[in-house]
């Protein structure tokens, strides 16, 4: 590549991220899921639209997997702990028996009603039978429904890509052998080792960056997507799931008390955006708009077939032991969006050459446009009409982690050695300059907030909240009282470092 088409190229790249930007702010002003829009301009610029040609099936689906563990990695690293840690059981059966129902289902349907042989069927079946992770986390997080119901279907969006590329490779063999035992047993393996995997980054990880201080704050949402992106390739070499093991060890290093998550967080959602623009424009790109209109009726069925029996048989299915009430589960089923993963999954039998396999791509483009269009801008109004949306939702407000850096703070310790003339001395009467201000006191190893006429004592350990233009002043004044006294200005003691 010469230096000339290098630039053209980062200017075409950087016009197409700007036109999905754009697009994204007209998807939120009009109710539209950004991900159709996404879509919609790579196949603008694509064969039928600016003539841009791409149908390399394999690149789609290496760079597709990638895109997707990254917004595994996002997914886990904006996912509170709190939400998702009493729904583990429910979230886990929509995972798996869930999706073994909704394949059965579906397959069926497409078997029966547009005559699809049975491993198109199936193969069909399980592309589309798993929630997005992308679509749920950018929709539902704008939702005030309750946090079980939302941390419901986040947990099954991060769970679900993982038993569901088992099943999609499985059928995308030719010829097709099903050995239920042998399945049942790969199932087992990758997920209990893709989970260890993701657990045990996502620990190590954690108390390695709790132990390291980095020299720069933007680097350590940078070392805990290192981290995620090590999960998820790790868990791959040993042929276990890279997905869940992406998602595990986000949700484990988001939720272990590490510094500047405020700034983690932005990253994250930053890299996930960027992640979805590029996935759902290739995707685009891949389709021939020519050739999809024959399989808007087969999409239609399917997409019926899915959305009307399928998934609310699956929903009840796995959550009949936890009594969760019908209101809810009617939600749950309405709101197990598809997007960027099925598309992505359908590359996997083109690639292996699976008869039928082209219409099943096409089928699938199609489902996931109409039914995101169906499914998305429907969801306030259905919670409404369910009497699921939260009366507080307006009163909620986000607890960080001190993003100290972010508000231009810092936090002194220091403590009151024997000897020192801060011994004795009222908080007021060491006049620290504004805005600091000793927030706690520790003091035989009980903590306390201080009060105005509180006096220090010798072996006290202070906490200073203070800004990085007052840090000087303070340590001046801190010195200087330690020095000679409350009155260390009558002795001509400025404070300043030995």
């Amino acid at each position: 590549m010469t230096l000339e088409q290098l630039y053209t190229t980062l200017l075409a790249g950087g016009l197409v991220l700007l036109a999905a930007i754009l697009a994204t702010r007209a998807a939120a002003r009009f109710g539209l899921p950004a991900l159709l829009l996404f879509l919609a301009l790579g196949l603008v610029i694509g064969e039928d639209g600016l003539g841009l040609h791409f149908d390399d099936a394999q690149l789609a689906q290496d760079l597709g997997t990638a895109a997707l563990a990254v917004i595994l990695v996002e997914g886990g690293l904006t996912t509170r702990w709190s939400d998702v840690k009493p729904l583990l059981a429910p979230s886990g059966l929509l995972a798996t028996a869930g999706v073994a129902v909704s394949v059965v289902v579906t397959a069926a349907g497409a078997h029966l009603l547009i005559g699809l042989p049975w491993q198109a069927s199936l193969l069909l079946g399980a592309v589309v039978s798993s929630t997005d992770a992308a679509a749920v986390f950018s929709v539902l997080r704008t939702l005030p429904v309750p946090r079980r119901v939302s941390g419901m279907l986040e947990a099954e969006s991060g769970f679900n890509d993982a038993p569901t590329v088992i099943l999609v490779l499985l059928f995308s063999t030719v010829p097709l052998e099903f050995h239920p035992l042998e399945v049942a047993g790969d199932v087992l393996y990758e997920l209990g080792a893709g989970a260890v995997i993701g657990l045990l980054v996502g620990r190590a990880g954690a108390w390695v960056l709790h132990r390291v201080a980095l020299p720069a704050s933007g680097l350590y949402p940078v070392a805990m997507f290192g981290l995620g992106v090590v999960a998820f390739a790790a868990s791959g070499a040993v042929d276990a799931s890279g997905f869940l093991a992406a998602f595990l060890s986000g949700l484990v290093l988001a939720n272990s008390g590490l510094p500047h998550r405020a700034s983690v967080r932005s990253f994250a959602e930053g890299l996930g955006w960027l992640a979805q623009i590029g996935l759902f424009v290739l995707l685009g790109l891949l389709i021939t708009p020519h050739e999809l209109l024959p399989e808007l009726l087969p999409a239609l069925v399917v997409g019926l077939v899915l959305l009307l029996v399928a998934r609310p048989l699956s929903v009840l299915v796995s959550l009949l032991p936890f009594r969760v009430p019908l209101r809810e589960q009617a939600f749950v089923s309405w709101a197990g969006l598809r997007g960027a993963v099925p598309i992505v999954l359908a590359t996997f039998p083109v690639v292996a050459g699976v008869p039928g396999s082209d219409r099943v791509l096409n089928v699938v483009f199609v489902l996931v446009a109409v039914f995101t269009l169906v499914q998305g801008p429907g969801l306030l109004g259905l919670a409404r009409a369910l009497g699921l949306v939260r009366a507080d939702a307006a009163r909620e407000i986000q607890v960080e982690v001190a993003p100290l850096d972010v508000l231009d703070a810092e936090l002194l310790t220091v403590s009151v050695p024997p000897g020192s003339q801060l011994h004795y001395v009222m908080l007021r009467e060491l006049r620290l300059p504004d805005p600091s201000a000793i927030t706690l006191i520790i003091r035989g190893g009980t903590s306390f907030v201080p009060e105005p006429g509180t006096r220090l004592r010798t072996g006290d350990d202070l906490l200073i909240m203070t800004t990085a233009g007052a840090r000087t002043a303070t340590e001046h004044r801190l010195r200087a009282v330690s020095r000679r006294g409350r009155m260390a200005h009558w002795f001509g003691e400025d404070g300043a470092p030995d």
